[in-house]
């Protein structure tokens, strides 16, 4: 899955893996997601994080009666990354009537962990 015009497509964010309660990404670690020093920017590894979470709440729920948004996100960078490619792997920790809690951690080509993230997602209901 890339979407067009997002910050997925601007950030070379790729869906590799959507099933129920777990979603795998994999985005570049270059020109568009380095900071000035030259490693991977924590706020590029954040933006991973919370695309994985929301992509996997909102196939969790009913699209003809629930919304989904990001409620809060944290997360800690562990190790830096110059280049290459890093993964994201986010699973379910929580699944509730009006929250979620996804568990998501970036790694390198070696499986080391980048960086290591807790996203919240609220549960929205439409009103018609």
């Amino acid at each position: 899955m890339e979407l067009k015009n997002t910050l997925m497509e601007a950030l070379g964010i790729k869906i590799t893996l959507l099933e129920k309660g777990k979603v795998i990404a994999e985005m570049p670690v270059d020109e568009r997601t380095r900071q000035p020093f030259g490693v991977l920017h924590g706020g590029a590894s954040v933006a991973l994080a919370e695309t994985v979470a929301s992509i996997g709440a909102y196939e969790l729920v009913d699209k003809n009666t629930e919304a989904i948004a990001g409620l809060e996100i944290n997360a800690n960078h562990v190790r830096p990354k110059k280049d290459g490619w890093v993964t994201a792997v986010g699973t379910v920790l929580h699944q509730g009537k009006t929250t979620m809690v996804w568990d998501i951690k970036v790694m390198d080509e070696q499986k080391r962990i980048i960086c290591i993230s807790r996203c919240t997602i609220a549960i929205i209901k439409i009103k018609k």
